[in-house]
């Protein structure tokens, strides 16, 4: 997605006037005119909290996305409880198929910005939102709802995987460019961390607020989340802006389909950020059946998963993977997690009969915390490579190519929150256990460690040589 800039107004003799600093064109929808983040005097004056405003809420807004996105994960294990007779194949396809149609989503949520702006596709996509939350709270009153009502109003959960993209999109048009970094790094981290913050509150829903019931009281996994949404709606409405000059370029996003990096940078990205969203997805389900006694841990009266610390540790890890990609370089640090990653998975199966639920927990916080920073490395290397792999004369240029690739990839990357739990669930189904889908997936990362290697940091080659 490029960014093509309104022209200054010419009056009537023929001079162009220069748009204000000092201020804030808006009109009618809080459109702005004047938008200039690489303007000194005006990000020193309206546009810094201007920008800070539209990133907050931004956050706010990404968070109930990732949080919808994951309900799923961690409201299955509680679903045996509640009378829903359901397979273990059954529980895996549940919280499979929300990060698959969130990976499918963004594609088109990639767009939304351009054509609809960002402050009305942010009230938008937090208002949709409302459909898996009250999908779920009714498909979950009942043990009576039928397995294929259970798969589509899980699939409807993916209207939550596809906020990041049209988030990511918009918050990049509003920093300049020494800052984009870090706040696109801010907002990601804040829409990954709605996973924890989903997989902590749930379990603490379900059983404080079942009002005597027996069981848990399901439907509260959602209808807790409703008033945020609404809360979420109204202050994108109220304070962001939609940015007149953000347009899409859909010949020019078109055209890095055509750059072999897009698609090899895709490939790691569904090694790291995959990993920490198909991880995050089955790490309630693993826990439930490898360790049902820790399934959830009773504290006053209430049930606490200790599964949220897998996502939260990798969201807090995620800014500090870019931080350290900007030091020692993108490629090196996500080759080093690879290989940490597939060591990792690999203790995971031959510490299992050991039967230490702490050592688990341990090793899968490891291994989430080494996802979170590949995370950031990984995405760091986007501009880079396509400022080093595009021709000078390229006429859409690299810049609008690897703001393009930044959406295409995160769509790509989504779909590894799908293969992970059908590879652990095919694993279960064929052999009664995981261990043959952890040794896979530990061949898996081994072979994206070579491959970045071999494409990014062998000795001798441009890219190595500038240390992407």
């Amino acid at each position: 997605m490029a960014i093509t800039s309104t022209p200054a107004s010419t009056d009537t003799t023929g001079t162009t006037e220069a748009p204000p600093t000092d201020r804030l064109v808006m009109g009618p929808g809080r459109w702005v005119s004047n938008w200039q983040p690489d303007h000194p005097e005006f990000w020193s004056g309206p546009g810094r909290s201007a920008a800070r405003r539209n990133l907050h809420w931004s956050v706010f807004c990404e968070f109930l996305g990732f949080a919808v996105w994951q309900l799923w994960s961690v409201t299955v294990v509680f679903l045996p409880a509640a009378g829903f007779d359901l397979s273990t194949s059954q529980q895996f396809w549940l919280v499979s198929l929300p990060p698959l149609v969130g990976a499918v989503l963004r594609v088109p949520y990639s767009f939304t910005v351009a054509l609809f702006g960002g402050r009305n596709w942010s009230v938008i996509s937090a208002l949709l939102l409302l459909i898996p939350t009250t999908a779920l709270a009714l498909a979950l009153s009942t043990p009576e709802t039928p397995v294929w009502a259970l798969y589509l109003v899980a699939a409807l959960a993916g209207f939550g995987g596809g906020n990041f993209a049209s988030s990511m999109a918009n918050i990049t048009f509003f920093f300049p460019a020494r800052e984009k970094g870090a706040a696109l790094g801010l907002n990601a981290a804040g829409g990954n961390i709605g996973v924890a913050v989903a997989q902590f509150l749930v379990p603490l829903a379900v059983t404080l607020l079942s009002f005597g019931t027996f069981g848990p009281n399901l439907p509260m996994a959602a209808l807790i989340w409703i008033p945020f949404i609404l809360l979420a709606a109204w202050g994108a409405h109220r304070y962001m802006h939609n940015l007149s000059h953000a347009r899409n370029d859909l010949k020019g996003s078109l055209s890095t389909l055509r750059e072999p990096h897009l698609w090899l940078i895709a490939l790691i990205y569904i090694g790291t950020f995959g990993s920490f969203m198909g991880f995050g997805s089955v790490f309630p389900t693993l826990i439930s059946l490898m360790f049902p006694a820790f399934t959830s841990l009773e504290l006053w009266g209430a049930a606490i998963s200790m599964a949220f610390l897998g996502p939260l540790v990798g969201s807090l890890a995620r800014p500090f993977g870019g931080r350290l990609a900007d030091r020692r370089g993108g490629a090196r640090v996500t080759l080093g997690c690879f290989i940490a990653m597939s060591a990792v998975t690999a203790g995971v199966v031959l510490t299992l009969p050991w039967q230490n639920f702490w050592l688990y927990l341990g090793l899968f916080l490891a291994l989430f915390t080494l996802t979170g920073i590949a995370n950031g490395s990984s995405y760091r290397m986007i501009p880079l490579v396509f400022r080093l792999t595009v021709p000078a004369g390229d006429p859409v240029g690299h810049e609008r190519k690897a703001s393009a690739a930044l959406g295409l990839i995160g769509a790509v990357g989504g779909f590894g929150g799908f293969m992970i739990p059908q590879v652990l669930r095919a694993s279960h189904t064929a052999n009664g256990s995981f261990d043959a889908a952890f040794w896979v997936l530990a061949a898996v990362y081994l072979g994206l460690a070579v491959f970045t290697y071999l494409v990014y940091r062998r000795p001798g080659t441009a890219l190595a040589r500038a240390n992407v």
